[in-house]
């Protein structure tokens, strides 16, 4: 299935980015992700995350990991020249307020994006991170090209809830977004001298509780899913890297473009 646009959305000033291309993922990394071989002892466990803030790079940046309690991760590793803590940020108050701006993020593969906390988005009141932390967003989207999208939800919440501590957080230049087990996301982005990095986590089949991860029983995750969402992270964040600083300049203080777009939550 191809995304499409709408008729509106044809008209909308962000279809200059929907126009761009976006790049596959390279040959090389497709294939290494494909072989899986990464070695398991690698992975970062989720009960370690907050190694997460010393320096320098751990073990597994990237790739695929089985952990001896049965859970999965998957790491990977985005360079983003030019981008700020601040604009990443920005991109998720701003980009679930109209499916328009989903698409221009991948459009080979996002098909639908929309906030539930719309009031909460347009707040002009509250910082970037206020915007988006406590939101639920609903989602459609494919994983590999060509396959049909599936419906996703997201709810983002304070990095403390994921099993970061607050106390490394006051002193953090950077910013996390995530949202919450059994299909724990973590974008950790920090600065770099050209820019920031993105280090993303994903961890599959825990459950968070008390402070700690523990393998939910019976839950498992097949490799090939696994795989296509790890391709999926490559492709879209490496093209986010590209478009984010333009957009950001151009958007930063219009929350309301391409609002008047058709509504698309009746696909719920």
């Amino acid at each position: 299935m191809a995304v499409e646009l709408t008729q509106e959305e044809l008209k909308s000033p962000l279809k200059k980015y929907f126009d761009r291309d976006i790049a596959p993922v390279p040959a090389d990394i497709f294939k290494q992700i494909m072989d899986g071989d990464f070695g398991d002892a690698k992975g970062l466990h989720p009960n370690d995350l907050n190694r997460m803030f010393e320096d320098g790079y751990l073990d597994g940046e990237f790739g695929i990991f089985r952990f001896e309690d049965g859970g999965l991760s998957l790491a990977n590793l985005t360079d983003m020249p030019g981008v700020t803590p601040e604009m990443f940020d920005w991109w998720f108050a701003w980009h679930a307020l109209s499916t328009m701006r989903y698409k221009i993020w991948d459009k080979d593969d996002h098909y639908y994006a929309q906030t539930r906390n719309v009031e909460q988005a347009l707040n002009d009141k509250l910082s970037m991170r206020e915007r988006y932390v406590g939101t639920t967003h609903d989602v459609k989207e494919a994983l590999l090209d060509g396959e049909a999208p599936v419906d996703v939800v997201l709810h983002f919440v304070d990095p403390t809830e994921v099993g970061f501590d607050p106390e490394k957080l006051k002193t953090f230049k950077g910013t996390i977004v995530c949202t919450p087990a059994p299909a724990t996301m973590i974008h950790f982005i920090r600065p770099t001298a050209t820019g920031c990095e993105l280090r993303t986590r994903f961890y599959l089949g825990y459950a968070y509780e008390n402070g700690k991860y523990t393998k939910i029983p019976d839950f498992d995750t097949p490799e090939m899913l696994a795989k296509a969402l790890l391709i999926h992270n490559v492709k879209e964040f490496r093209h986010l890297a590209k478009i984010l600083p333009e957009v950001y300049n151009e958007y930063k203080d219009d929350f309301y473009v391409g609002l008047n777009d058709t509504d698309h939550r009746s696909c719920f």
